[in-house]
């Protein structure tokens, strides 16, 4: 826990590698996931870097792999998802016989698909001529019955001329098949064309056919165009074509029909063994890929994303040394040694890699080590923003502040239970349910926070006991400290009976734990608990706007900002305590010398000041004029004397904060004809490459240097002249006089305001807890009449609890956590770490192989 308190040292290196050795060692730092390397060719195209064709030869794997693993999702065929050992990226040697392997296996697939493809293609063109000779058989039989007719009247009228025997010759016939949704617009197309001299006879097909080359599912119908002349034949060909209707050769004797449909049967039934028996092949041939496509992808993917880093890359002057820039916790210099070293050992490389840790004067990325608890914690942190290098870290903090604050605006034990069993569900069952990789972004969301949610119920359910509030009902464990004097004759007649503190209160000892149950069933409940929760709002939000303040003596002492211990931090504390902290102050004091038991009336609750009057009174310089007789407005002896005393000290302190630094940076400026010179040096370390293969010895690096960095021109001196540096002091004596303005008018503002921004504890509490009161009264009482015997009642009572339960899972717990959630959230990003930070940093992204598989998995869900 203690490595979150600071983010982590970081160490710019420079690395050496041999071109030879660069591939397996940088594969080794991609498995540790320790270095962040920097593009050396910014300026160089991408197309013209070195391996630029290796990033293109994984490409085409790539995309051999996508169109294998298309065609086995198209089959149904599983997928291992969730694999126990990822694959090491394949040595350069191995990478031709993958891309050989994944050649071989895409030509298998792809021919496979074609002969697929041509198989079916017969097979739909013999069922539709199969459809066709059997649907219109209805119609050519009526087209022969016709022309039987037509023969009987050219028999009898053959003594008429011979244009009228011509002109009733022999129909004749196209015949196909045309999707159905396109037969309504071909009908027309064909009443057209014919000016209505076309006979059209339709069929629609019982059962969908199978579409060759995407599978999809096509609904057609089988015709038959009946009409006269060749000039129109070979329009109606071409309306057909124009439809995409297929076209089928027709006998026009019914003997014949039928041969050919005995034979078209039958050539049915040999291309569907055909067709079973390469879809058996294709099936035993896609289970055999899908066992190795998870690795062969991870593989590729490893592959791609080395030689794209490599690209990052510089070649020396001589051409045989690749030069690289990387990002390096100092924890890790160590890992990264032994990962060039091994990549060395691996290629049997003679000539040994070594690391150069340089000074320089950039800011380092921002690598705070969290695990599954803390890192949670740290997003919430983050997506403010990123902690500057070496900055102190507010999750640290934040895993005990949110959820606490979180619960005194959720405060139900009964939710905060509900909430704790989610969390325990995702806690208990995290291996399961991260390996189910769902794609739910909601989901995800709760999943990531699941060690929050989990804390966050556990401090409900604490603040729920302190509150006495179990489902808006109090819980009698301790009995009750009150006791009614009362007879039964008073109680009966009276609904409203007030209880005298000073004379019902049974004893002096407070309650065990949290509030007496009694106020819980009080007609003054909400006075009482509006008071309490406001009072409580205030009193966290001071301590924890002072602990944010005190926060920034960590930074101080770090950056050796000695100076701003004493013109910002001290004035800044003065200022919150002698104003905002006596009024915290006061409420104790009034807490605890005005009893409802003591004898004095000076010291009576009928003489208690209110301590927010009297904060306003003492801002300013006015008295209280409404006391009643012989009571003092003031709690205690020299009150008015103290106050006084304490709102001139925080009128000091504002000149302080405003102009204290400005001052000072006067003082520091630097006398005229000054030459100031700063250079630095690079600590070579060579990696003891040894034969023998023993790793090489620890680092010893001292990180002094690294917080006040020189420039990185190596060797060079910065020479100021006096002019030049007397104007750049100028200019920035009046930055720090405008930023310790600003700062300071903000800051001396956003105390009130921070202060008041509070209450929204005491206000979500309040809010919290009286619709849930609500809920209880308007749904679940009215269904609380069952009785012995009165089965409408059970009915009734479980309709009721189900609604009840429903509505206080979905509004209370989820709606309301989730205002909880946010409102936390700001008290924190706002009203805390505005106090001490700054969050102006850039996160520490290192080359790592389970990153980058993470990421590309979660871009494919998308």
């Amino acid at each position: 826990m203690g490595a979150m308190f600071r983010s982590e040292d970081m160490a710019l290196c420079q690395l050496f590698i041999q071109p030879e050795s660069a591939y397996l060692s940088i594969s080794e730092l991609g498995e540790t996931g320790t270095v962040q390397f920097r593009d050396l060719n910014g300026d160089v195209n991408y197309f013209q870097r070195k391996f630029v064709n290796e990033v293109r030869r994984c490409d085409e794997l790539d995309r051999k792999l996508r169109y294998i693993e298309a065609e086995v999702r198209k089959d149904g065929v599983p997928i291992e998802e969730n694999l126990t050992e990822l694959p090491r990226a394949p040595n350069p040697r191995a990478i031709i016989d993958l891309e050989a392997h994944l050649e071989k296996t895409e030509n298998d697939i792809l021919e496979l698909s074609h002969n697929a493809v041509n198989l079916k293609s017969n097979y739909l063109e013999l069922t539709e001529l199969r459809h066709v000779l059997e649907k219109t058989q209805v119609f050519f039989t009526e087209e022969e019955a016709h022309d039987s007719i037509t023969r009987a009247l050219i028999t009898e009228e053959q003594l008429q001329p011979s244009t009228t025997a011509t002109s009733r010759g022999r129909l004749e016939f196209v015949a196909g098949v045309i999707n159905r949704e396109r037969v309504p617009a071909f009908e027309r197309m064909l009443w057209r064309i014919s000016r209505g001299n076309v006979f059209l006879r339709q069929a629609e097909l019982d059962k969908p056919l199978e579409d060759p080359a995407t599978g999809n599912q096509m609904y057609k119908t089988a015709f038959v165009a009946f009409f006269q002349g060749e000039q129109l034949k070979s329009r109606i060909k071409k309306v057909c074509a124009g439809f995409h209707a297929s076209l089928y050769p027709c006998p026009n004797s019914h003997a014949e029909r039928e041969e050919m449909v005995k034979g078209v049967r039958a050539r049915l039934e040999d291309l569907n063994l055909v067709l079973n028996q390469t879809q058996d092949h294709r099936q035993r041939v896609l289970h055999n890929v899908a066992k190795e496509l998870p690795n062969w992808t991870i593989m590729v993917r490893k592959m791609k994303a080395i030689y794209h880093t490599m690209n990052l890359f510089n070649m020396d002057v001589s051409k045989k040394c690749l030069i690289g820039e990387c990002w390096v916790p100092i924890a890790d210099l160590t890992v990264v040694q032994n990962c060039l070293s091994e990549g060395s050992r691996q290629c049997g490389g003679s000539i040994p890699s070594f690391l150069n840790v340089i000074h320089t004067d950039e800011d380092p990325p921002t690598f705070n080590r969290t695990n599954k608890f803390t890192k949670g914690f740290q997003n919430l942190i983050d997506a403010y923003g990123v902690a500057s290098y070496r900055e102190a870290n507010p999750a640290l903090y934040t895993i005990i502040t949110f959820p606490f604050l979180f619960a005194i605006m959720f405060g139900d034990a009964g939710h905060g239970i509900i909430m704790t069993l989610f969390a325990m569900f995702m806690v208990l069952r995290e291996k399961q349910l991260s390996a189910k990789k769902i794609d739910n972004e909601i989901w995800n969301i709760f999943f990531g926070g699941r060690y929050i949610i989990l804390l966050m119920g556990f401090f409900s359910m604490y603040t729920g006991i302190i509150y006495n509030d179990f489902f808006s009902k109090p819980i009698n464990v301790f009995g009750s400290s009150w006791r009614v004097n009362y007879n039964k004759s008073t109680i009966a007649t009276n609904d409203v009976l007030q209880l005298d503190p000073a004379k019902e209160f049974y004893t002096q000892t407070p309650y065990p734990m949290g509030l007496d149950p009694v106020w819980m069933i009080s007609t003054n409940k909400i006075i009482f608990l509006n008071s309490y929760k406001m009072k409580l709002s205030i009193i966290f939000g001071v301590i924890h706007m002072i602990f944010g303040v005190c926060m920034s003596v960590t930074n101080y002492v770090h950056f050796k900002k000695y100076s701003s211990l004493f013109l910002e931090f001290l004035p800044q504390l003065i200022f919150l305590v002698v104003l905002f902290f006596y009024m915290v102050l006061l409420m104790f004091i009034k807490w605890i010398k005005y009893d409802a038991h003591d004898k004095v009336f000076e010291t009576s609750p009928t003489c208690a000041p209110s301590v927010l009057i009297t904060f306003i009174n003492m801002m300013l310089f006015n008295k209280h004029a409404d006391m009643p007789d012989k009571c003092s407005e003031y709690m205690f002896t020299g009150q008015r004397e103290l106050q006084q005393s304490f709102l001139y000290i925080a009128l000091v302190c504002i000149p302080i904060m405003l102009f204290g630094k400005p001052i000072a940076f006067l003082f520091k400026k630097k006398s005229p004809g000054k030459i100031y010179v700063q250079s630095y040096d690079t600590v070579s370390i060579p990696l003891l490459a040894q034969s023998n293969g023993t790793p090489p010895q620890d680092i010893e690096l001292q990180s002094e240097g690294f917080q006040n960095a020189p420039p990185k021109n190596e060797g060079a001196a910065a020479v100021t002249s006096p002019a030049q540096a007397s104007h750049e002091e100028e200019e920035a004596f009046g930055e720090v006089m405008i930023h310790q303005a600003i700062h300071t008018i903000e800051y001396v503002l956003s105390t009130v305001s921070h202060t008041a921004s509070y209450l929204r504890l005491w206000a979500l509490s309040l809010a919290h807890g009286q619709l849930s009161e609500v809920l209880w009264q308007m749904v679940l009482r009215k269904g609380l009449g069952a009785e012995d015997g009165n089965y409408y009642g059970s009915l009734m009572l479980f309709l009721t609890f189900g609604a009840w339960a429903f509505f206080t899972i979905a509004i209370l717990v989820m709606m309301e956590g989730l205002s909880a959630f946010l409102h936390t959230l700001r008290l924190h990003w706002v009203e805390f770490m505005s106090k001490f930070y700054v969050g102006q940093g850039y996160p520490f992204q290192p080359f790592c192989f389970k990153a980058i598989m993470d990421s590309e998995a979660l871009g494919a869900d998308e």
